[in-house]
């Protein structure tokens, strides 16, 4: 099962929220991973907040940090591309979504995952407007 994330339920795999079993559970489950090129830095500045609120201590940061590049590598990242930029365009026209929920779901659908599993609720009534089989994670 080829299965995108966005940054929103793909964090739940290193930091305990509600939604993580159901994220560690779909991580077991998928054959391929695809992520957007912003999936890395949003995490990384999730984590970095997390720190700066005295939530997450720096060690804990720097293991958890080594460990999502580790476990990335085989990832499929989405990077821009012309179609990308064009889905992410159509989907802020023709949805309520922030520019970068948007280009997610532009990535999507250039990649035609089995699920798109995300924690935003406008970025997945969306993500259902558009054709994809979601998950709310």
């Amino acid at each position: 099962m080829k299965v995108f994330f966005d940054t929103s339920a793909f964090v739940k795999r290193y930091v305990e929220e509600p939604g993580t079993e159901k994220v560690l559970e779909i991580c077991d489950r998928a054959e391929q991973l695809v992520l957007c090129i912003i999936c890395l830095p949003e995490m990384i500045s999730t984590l970095n907040r997390l720190v700066r609120e005295g939530k997450l201590p720096g060690d804990d940061y720097q293991k958890l940090r080594d460990l999502i590049l580790k476990e990335i590598e085989d990832a499929e990242i989405c990077c821009l591309t012309p179609e990308v930029v064009g889905q992410t365009i159509r989907c802020l026209e023709n949805n309520v979504l922030r520019a970068m929920d948007a280009l997610h779901l532009g990535c999507a659908l250039v990649v035609e995952p089995d699920l798109f599993v995300s924690s935003d609720q406008r970025q997945i009534e969306a993500a259902k407007r558009e054709g994809l089989k979601v998950l709310e994670a």
